[in-house]
């Protein structure tokens, strides 16, 4: 039980956390239509964490509840990837002026979209009937999340030499993060032992021709993967999560009883 009930919170804070994240474009959108898109791939993912944090609540038992989930726990006790909390630009220090990147949001997604299209099929035939179920449904939006995502990578990867170099500059930021896929956390190792979960890597060479074939039409260059693995699906975060989980869970907290 415990180790479906940690598993099912890894898929359920990745998809809330991206959904958070990518959220930070309504209203901000470079055009109007990718500005309703990009809310509606946000509402996808909030759509997908709810229906996870529900099969969690039901699993603990007690009075868990999926806003409980979602509002009331601390950073630590998040298991998303690294890569999902990340802010919308590339690395800054000091007092180095920050703004959102379309292109690495682009980029973003498009890496995430391409493992989750892979592992919601694969998951789809869980011997768990509700992940499954879960797993079904969300097939479906995030092959339109990938579908879209590539698109803008190769329209901007292959577009000016302004946007070439931006993009390909926000894959240079982005891939190594992409590490964390492949590195099992326990709570993966034991859900796989468990039949719930699967093994990551069984999809590995898939997702690098999803990704290599996107890439080569988009004439960017895969940088090389190395270095530190980030540990966010262990609760190890970078700094950005805590901003970001404030600003999400801060009507909740003030407000912990109220109801609408």
């Amino acid at each position: 039980m415990s180790a479906a009930i940690d598993y099912l919170l890894h898929l359920a804070d990745n998809a809330l956390v991206l959904g958070q994240r990518n959220a930070e474009w309504c209203g901000h959108g470079p055009i109007l239509e990718e500005d309703i898109a990009l809310s509606n791939v946000s509402l996808d993912l909030i759509g997908q964490a709810r229906m996870l944090y529900q099969l969690v609540a039901t699993l603990k038992g007690g009075d868990a509840t999926e806003d409980k989930l979602a509002y009331f726990r601390d950073t630590g006790e998040f298991r998303n990837y690294t890569l999902l909390e990340l802010p919308h630009h590339g690395p800054l220090s000091g007092y180095a002026h920050s703004s959102l990147d379309y292109g690495t949001t682009i980029v973003r997604n498009f890496l995430y979209s391409a493992l989750m299209a892979l592992l919601w099929e694969a998951l789809a035939k869980s011997n768990n009937a509700d992940l499954a179920a879960i797993a079904a449904k969300s097939l479906k939006e995030v092959r339109y999340h990938l579908r879209h995502s590539r698109d803008w990578l190769v329209r901007l990867g292959d577009g000016t030499e302004e946007s070439h170099a931006r993009v390909q500059a926000s894959l240079d930021h982005l891939l190594p993060y992409t590490q964390e896929f492949w590195a099992h956390s326990p709570a993966e190792a034991a859900a796989v032992k468990d039949g719930i979960a699967v093994d990551l890597n069984t999809l590995k060479a898939d997702w690098d021709g999803i990704v290599a074939a996107a890439l080569a039409e988009a004439t960017l260059q895969r940088p090389q993967a190395g270095g530190y693995v980030s540990e966010g699906k262990n609760g190890v975060h970078s700094e950005h999560l805590g901003f970001l989980l404030a600003e999400m869970q801060s009507l909740a907290r003030a407000h912990p009883n109220g109801v609408w």
